[in-house]
């Protein structure tokens, strides 16, 4: 699989997670969201950011549905709900955040 943005093929795993992480940007990011019915608001920039924050800053951790939840709560200031997540990234935030995120697939079931 492979997904085009600006004039350039950036290949994807069967999954539809980039392959080489080290293409991620911005833009990317945004035409990944398109595809999957998504608009990046500053919510979803704050998911994404904190994703790529652990992976890239806490010896590649790929935190579960529960802890974003928790994380997101301290950084906006009221409480979380999963539901708030998944009006965000319908398709499991720990999941489909990281693949918009430019990370590798995570292996665990996620969740609680």
């Amino acid at each position: 699989m492979a997904i085009e943005y600006d004039g350039k093929t950036y290949e994807t795993d069967a999954n539809g997670y980039l392959v080489n992480h080290e293409e991620w940007s911005e833009g990317l990011a945004e035409a990944m969201a398109a595809k999957e019915g998504i608009t990046l608001t500053q919510e979803h920039w704050d998911v994404i950011n904190y994703l790529r924050e652990e992976y890239y800053n806490n010896g590649q951790h790929q935190p579960n549905d529960r802890t974003i939840i928790k994380e997101m709560g301290k950084r906006w200031g009221k409480k979380v709900s999963s539901k708030d997540l998944y009006n965000l990234f319908p398709l499991m935030p720990s999941k489909q955040g990281t693949r918009i995120a430019g990370l590798p697939e995570t292996r665990r079931k996620g969740g609680y």
